[in-house]
């Protein structure tokens, strides 16, 4: 299999962090430059229509593009240690934190920075009222988290799970903006951040 993969996007890296978790060191990582339009080049585009990093090219030549996908493909083929859910109860708790931290704190942030910072200008035509409502609603969600953390260690329960990686890959997003949770402000997703340094995921961040 091979992963086509950046070192410049969240996604991307909530597949890089997920590898880490699982210990998988057998896959072919082919890098992709946006900056350079490397994703919107004809033979990457036969891959993945839309341009989408990341991508997962199974053996077989089928291609996966959505790294939430592709992270539920990786779960099957390496089980241990598991990161989606191992009951019912559980798997649905995981979800719902997943899929709120993707649209109410990763989202905000992508149209904070995609329409507000000079950088990203080069890859789409941005729209510049949707950076401070952006940036609103991802400082509104990180001080919600916060008080979140104040009663578990993790995202979405007692352990650690794909939840927790989708956080990690913001926060490491939101470096671009100048912004990490700072102990004064939001002292309890400040130390969830640093314990994830601690684990296989915070490794290479």
């Amino acid at each position: 299999m091979k992963l086509y993969s950046t070192q410049t996007a969240p996604n991307p890296e909530r597949v890089l962090c997920f590898l880490r978790e699982k210990n998988i060191t057998d896959l072919e990582i082919v890098p992709i430059d946006l900056f350079k339009g490397e994703h919107r080049a004809k033979d990457y585009r036969v891959k993945s229509p839309f341009a989408q990093v990341p991508a997962l090219e199974l053996d077989d030549g089928r291609v996966l593009t959505e790294s939430r996908a592709i992270c539920r493909y990786l779960e099957g083929v390496y089980p241990e240690p598991n990161l989606f859910g191992t009951d019912p109860t559980e798997t649905a708790f995981i979800e719902m934190w997943d899929r709120r931290v993707e649209m109410m704190w990763l989202m905000p942030l992508a149209n904070w920075l995609r329409h507000g910072h000079p950088a990203f200008a080069a890859l789409e035509k941005q729209i510049e009222e949707l950076a401070p409502r952006g940036e609103k609603s991802f400082r509104r969600f990180a001080k919600f988290l916060d008080k979140e953390l104040q009663t578990r260690d993790f995202m979405a329960g007692d352990r650690f799970s794909i939840a927790d990686i989708t956080a990690f890959a913001t926060i490491g997003f939101a470096r671009v903006a100048r912004w990490k949770p700072e102990p004064e402000e939001t002292p309890n997703l400040h130390a969830w951040r640093q314990r994830m340094f601690d684990r296989p995921c915070g490794a290479k961040s």
